[in-house]
């Protein structure tokens, strides 16, 4: 079935003279990324919009939610007086399947264990009009692709990794969830004007190259930030020569280089895979206005004009790469990655190897990982490692186990997990014998920091393509290279492995029997949604106060973050996603994951009441018990990671003020704003170095807040000196009414009480 299609319809029928108008008024050829973003303007434009500077608004097409962030987010909805969604809205439960023994099992217990949330999801969903995917269905970013995603479309969803839809050519931009509930208010979505990186692909891979080695060789060169507040918009033949699905996993892991989305051209690969997943009315309409889901012809010949950094890749000459440990973009081609581990001492013997997740879950992954598999069944190789299977859907699951594939991984010992993200967000009951013992994992996830997958500190992990990590696997090494190094054989010969092989999509087309969708009531209104009071799993949302119209003072320093603070971080996921829905109890996990700067420890801070060290959270509920603010101060990129919103949302629950920070990541800062927080940088990033354990902060200037104009952060230390420090902030008149209100969901309820 196809979605939407009457939206769809109507985006191209007006595409073609938005591109027109757009191009008339930039006096030059278009990026498909302009055309893309002047397309979906809330009002029509009458100039130009300034890269990086302009904060513009926008009108996406569509929201998805997964079922970790839809909780919060659908919260706010109900707060705010819509009986229905503006524009489709979807729901998918993938992040609450923790994985422990196999699918049939580790879907069962989650269904048990969260019944409760998904009946409030499902209800809610019902009631205002929004698809509900069941746990079981897939992960959301593979559903999104398969059954959502189009050519030229923008849409917006509560996880960082939404980006993947990129792969079928659509602007797909993760947000925090009170970013969601504008755009399902039928308001407009705000974001500054991002800037474009072009990376340019000739050439075309072989062997043991995968489209996932173009972005891990990326993230080595623009590093975690370095796509920060930009679009990047990959082209040349190179490109068009992707399959849609590995189009797909370079935009997905795009969020791990900052980028605010990644995007690519529409093509013959992307209409194929719209065709093979039931779509050809969609490809229909797309190739009807092909030139417009292009860059201009011009942008291809003299691409240095049109965007603001170029890359240049020849994936005649890519290596396959492997990435890590504990952080994405520390990017080793496969033929120096050997002495990398040598060098470093990093545990070589390879514990678990992890294939499938929302990055490389697609039919074409699974297949030439198959062809692996049965080369090590074939040359009589043991497996060395454990090795998991994560479907990203159940049409893939179905499909791969009608064509024999997870038949083949089964024979060498693999566990096929859940069509979930299990693993790649912590949701794993990882069996070891210590934990405290170092040792290495591989996966063909996306993120890497440390704790991440497993919540242990000792484990080094390693990101690659679902071939390496496979290859690995068999080899149960670190040091073993594939592409040159041969294996010993049961009986003790030597072989090496052939370069895998595999299907861009299965030859008999894809299956399923129940793809896990339920469609909304059509009209909602009779439609019950409970919440029990008494509940630990999900509570009602009170407000946030507003701010008190004066400066800040007398703020105490609740933790100066030393280094890295990802959102998993701020706010851990695992055995914590339970609590998602119920702000309170998940504010028990508020930082306990960053290292305090005065004792390089994680969850100990000193409470300056009582001048003991404790937990974070706890001292934190002391300082607004007696009626404290606070300040937090971090370092570099703080909040890089997932989208989550909780990192934001459980701070300004517990009372803290502000966050001052060398810099921010894009979705973090955003949340902030939306919960009408403090979102300042110092302008002198050496002033981080003044902060002192026992400081007190006073935030002047706020009484005159407004777009461009400093604020100034007076620290008072305990020895009666004081450092006056000049703080930015990237607030444009709308974000300070958030901070003046409460929060962006507090103007919006005033907005529609006032319009009934």
């Amino acid at each position: 079935m196809v979605f939407d299609i009457e939206m769809i319809k109507g985006v191209y029928a007006a595409l073609p003279g938005k591109v027109e108008a757009t191009r008339k008024m930039l006096g030059r050829p278009l990026t498909l990324a302009e055309k893309i973003l002047y397309a979906h303007l809330y009002a029509p434009a009458t100039s130009p919009f300034a890269r990086g500077k302009s904060y513009v608004e926008f009108a996406p097409d569509r929201v998805a939610m997964q079922d970790a962030t839809a909780q919060m987010a659908l919260l706010q909805f109900m707060t705010c007086g819509r009986d229905k969604v503006a524009v489709p809205s979807t729901v998918h439960c993938d992040h609450l399947i923790q994985a422990k023994t196999g699918a049939v099992a580790d879907l069962a217990t989650a269904k048990d264990t969260n019944k409760e949330v998904y009946e409030f999801l499902s209800s809610i969903s019902n009631k205002y009009g929004i698809g509900f995917w069941k746990p079981g269905a897939g992960i959301i970013h593979q559903v999104v692709l398969e059954n959502y995603a189009f050519p030229g479309g923008m849409m917006i969803g509560t996880d960082s990794h939404t980006p993947n839809a990129g792969g079928l050519g659509m602007l797909a931009i993760g947000v925090g969830g009170a970013d969601a509930v504008d755009v399902m208010a039928g308001l407009p979505w705000e974001l500054k004007m991002p800037k474009l990186i072009g990376v340019k692909l000739t050439g075309k891979m072989s062997g043991w190259t995968s489209a996932k080695d173009v972005i891990l060789k990326v993230a080595g060169i623009l590093t975690v930030k370095g796509g920060t507040g930009a679009i990047v918009e990959y082209f040349g033949e190179g490109a068009d020569s992707l399959s849609a699905t590995g189009k797909a996993t370079i935009c997905n892991m795009g969020a791990e280089i900052g980028a605010t989305c990644s995007v690519f051209a529409y093509d013959d690969k992307m209409a194929a895979y719209l065709k093979g997943t039931g779509r050809a009315d969609v490809a229909a309409l797309a190739d009807a206005v092909k030139e417009h889901l292009r860059p201009d012809p011009e942008v291809y010949t003299g691409s240095d004009k049109f965007y603001d950094q170029v890359i240049e890749i020849d994936l005649n000459e890519l290596e396959p790469y492997v990435n890590g440990p504990f952080t994405p973009d520390l990017a080793w081609p496969i033929s120096k990655f050997a002495q990398a581990v040598k060098e470093n001492n990093w545990p070589e013997k390879l514990e678990v190897a992890l294939i499938g997740s929302c990055t490389n879950s697609s039919y074409e992954d699974i297949s030439r990982s198959a062809s692996l598999a049965k080369q090590a069944i074939d040359k009589n190789l043991d497996v060395r490692s454990e090795f998991t299977i994560t479907p990203g859907s159940e049409l893939v699951r179905f499909t791969i186990e009608r064509d024999g594939l997870l038949d083949t991984f089964d024979k060498i010992g693999g566990v096929v997990l859940a069509n979930a993200c299990g693993p790649c967000i912590g949701q794993w009951a990882r069996h070891i014998d210590d934990p405290n013992r170092k040792n290495s994992i591989i996966t063909s996830f996306n993120r890497n920091f440390a704790k991440r997958n497993d919540g242990l500190a000792s484990t080094h992990a390693f990101v690659a393509s679902p071939e390496i990590v496979t290859a690995l696997a068999i080899a149960g090494n670190l040091t073993f290279n594939p592409l040159t190094d041969k294996l010993k054989t049961k009986d003790g010969k030597e072989v090496m492995l052939d370069e895998p092989t595999g299907y861009e999509m299965p030859s008999k087309g894809f299956a399923v029997e129940d793809a896990g969708y339920q469609a909304p009531a059509a009209d909602g209104r009779g439609v019950q949604v409970v919440v029990s009071p008494t509940s630990d799993r999900l509570e009602l949302l009170a407000p946030f106060s507003a701010w008190e119209g004066v400066d800040l003072k007398g703020l105490k320093l609740l933790i100066k973050a030393k280094g890295k603070c990802t959102t998993d971080q701020i706010s851990m996921a695992g055995p914590w996603l339970k609590y998602r829905g119920h702000l309170d109890n998940i504010s028990n996990n508020m930082l306990i994951g960053a290292v305090n700067a005065f004792n390089d420890k994680t969850d100990t801070v000193k409470n300056e009441l009582t001048g003991e060290y404790g937990p974070v959270p706890a001292t934190q509920r002391a300082y607004k018990a007696a009626g404290i603010g606070s300040v937090v101060v971090g370092d570099e990129n703080y909040g890089e990671g997932s989208s989550r919103e909780h990192a934001a949302m459980e701070p300004r629950h517990l009372g803290v003020r502000a966050i001052l920070v060398k810099s921010f990541a894009r979705i973090h800062e955003t949340n902030l704003k939306k919960q009408g927080m403090l979102a300042l940088t110092f302008v002198d990033k050496d002033d981080y170095e003044k902060i002192q354990e026992d400081d007190t902060f006073d935030i002047i200037g706020l009484t005159d807040f407004t777009p461009g104009k400093t604020l100034t952060v007076v620290v008072n230390h305990k020895n009666g000196t004081s450092d006056s420090i000049t703080v930015n902030h990237t607030y444009n008149e709308q974000q300070i009414e958030w901070f003046k209100a409460g929060g962006a969901l507090n103007v919006i309820r005033s907005e529609f009480a006032k319009a009934k």
